[in-house]
């Protein structure tokens, strides 16, 4: 069953692809929830002139994610956690993350990070989704308070 995303959908494709799936899962789940309608022949037409105008503006953005993906590679970003030798008490996660981009001014849903969720004090990376075309390895250390 073919159908037209109007969302971006974990696992499955990013806002106006158009991906098959199981009949079931469009039509039970996907539909319903207003996050794809059916892709027929009028609806992928009118899909194509959408996306030919949107063309533009999407250089654009695409533009300022780069710009700030620049930004974001020259950050040297230090989690502070309280820690017994190298483990940490609890773990250190995209929450925490976009915390500290916050403070180094750049505004990132902690939905567009991918850390994992870290127990252990050292160095580590973050992927960083700024647009689907953009995706950044943000490098970050985690140390223990003093």
């Amino acid at each position: 069953m073919e159908i037209i995303l109007k969302q971006d959908v974990a696992n499955l494709g990013f806002k106006d692809d158009v991906v098959n799936v199981k009949p079931g899962y469009g039509r039970n789940f996907l539909i319903p929830q207003g996050m794809a309608v059916f892709a027929t022949a009028s609806a992928k037409k009118v899909l194509a002139e959408n996306l030919k105008q949107r063309a533009f503006k999407e250089q654009k953005i695409v533009d300022d994610a780069k710009k700030v993906a620049e930004a974001l590679k020259g950050l040297e970003i230090k989690i502070t956690a309280k820690a017994g030798g190298e483990k940490l008490f609890g773990s250190v996660t995209n929450i925490d993350l976009a915390e500290a981009l916050e403070k180094a001014g750049h505004s990132i849903d902690r939905k567009f990070i991918t850390s994992g969720t870290v127990k252990r004090t050292g160095k580590y990376t973050a992927n960083v989704r700024l647009h689907r075309d953009v995706i950044v390895e943000l490098p970050y250390e985690i140390v223990a308070e003093q």
